[in-house]
C-alpha cells in the first residue's frame, strides 16, 4: 500500500468513526422534566443556605471587629495609664 493510500484509509476511518459518534451523541435521552424541577428546586435550596451562611459570617465578622475596636481602646496607651494610674490608687500602691 502507498503512502496516498494510507493517508486515505486513516482518514474514512476517523470520518467512520466521527459519523459513528455523531449517530450516538443525536440518540441520547433528554432529561426528564421531573428532574429537572428537582434539580432546580435543590440549586435554589442550596442558594438559600450559602445566603444564610453569608450573613451568618458577616454578623460575626462585625462582632469581631467590634469587640477588636474595645480591645484596642482599652490598650490605647492613654486608656492604659490611666487604668493603671486608677488601679495603683485603689490597691494603694
Amino acid at each position: 500500500m502507498s503512502e496516498r493510500e494510507g493517508l486515505i484509509a486513516r482518514i474514512r476511518q476517523i470520518r467512520r468513526s466521527g459519523a459513528t459518534t455523531q449517530r450516538r451523541a443525536g440518540a441520547t435521552v433528554q432529561p426528564n422534566s421531573d428532574a429537572m424541577r428537582a434539580l432546580e428546586d435543590r440549586v435554589a435550596d442550596l442558594e438559600q443556605l450559602v445566603q444564610g451562611l453569608q450573613d451568618s459570617v458577616h454578623r460575626e465578622a462585625l462582632r469581631h471587629d467590634k469587640r477588636l475596636a474595645q480591645v484596642e481602646a482599652q490598650i490605647h496607651p492613654a486608656a492604659l495609664a490611666e487604668a493603671l494610674s486608677r488601679d495603683a490608687r485603689e490597691r494603694g500602691l
